[in-house]
């Protein structure tokens, strides 16, 4: 069986050890190396030494989270980021996932949830709990959209749909607030799932921020 490779990323040594020594009692994971800064992670990088995913702290010297997962998604956007802090502020946990983070794990988490997110990021490409996710959608401003839905075919009342869709506003919230019925509203849905190619409006928040179709 080919395993998945880490490499993890924290100026803690006991922390780095620590999960060293967890992910290596999983069978279908291989810890590559530990380092404890971003600037550390790019030499080994550079030495042809990529791993599939990184397990990287953001409060660090040197070279910090935001800046290393930044890096890796315009230097290598396959290596998959999996950003781990005690810092649960919102704009720490939107900056990381704008910088290319395919989930945010607090440190304070238990050790099935590390399994359980790990599992998530290599089967479906990312791993977002519903704190994480809450935290995401009430972050996102309706008066930050940018013009970039053309390419994607959004007529304008399909803009209108996905700029209150990521608020915090309900279904039926947004059909009052628009003027249309609740089952109007089910047609934009469907049809803006469709054109994002996304099943839930968590994914479709997260697809705006990633296309920067808005701004947060």
């Amino acid at each position: 069986m080919t395993k998945t490779t880490i490499a993890i990323v924290d100026d803690h040594e006991l922390m780095a050890k620590a999960l060293s020594g967890l992910v290596q009692k999983y069978e279908e994971y291989e810890v590559l190396y530990e380092v404890s800064n971003g600037q550390e992670l790019l030499e080994r990088i550079r030495q042809n030494n990529v791993p599939d995913v990184v397990l990287l702290d953001i409060n660090m010297p040197v070279m910090n989270g935001f800046e290393t997962a930044l890096w890796l998604k315009n230097n290598h956007p396959h290596v998959k980021v999996l950003a781990l802090s005690m810092n649960d502020r919102e704009e720490s946990i939107v900056g990381m996932l704008r910088n290319g983070a395919r989930g945010y794990l607090l440190k304070g988490c238990k050790p099935s949830e590390l399994k359980q997110a790990l599992d998530a990021i290599v089967q479906k490409g990312f791993y977002y709990t519903e704190y994480i996710t809450g935290q995401l959608i009430r972050s996102l401003s309706p008066d930050s959209f940018q013009n970039a839905f053309d390419h994607l075919g959004f007529n304008e009342r399909e803009i209108e749909f996905v700029k209150w869709a990521c608020s915090d506003l309900t279904y039926v919230e947004i059909a009052d607030k628009i003027s249309v019925s609740p089952r109007t509203i089910d047609g934009y849905r469907e049809s803006v799932f469709q054109k994002m190619g996304v099943k839930s409006r968590v994914s479709m928040a997260i697809e705006a921020i990633r296309l920067r179709i808005i701004e947060v």
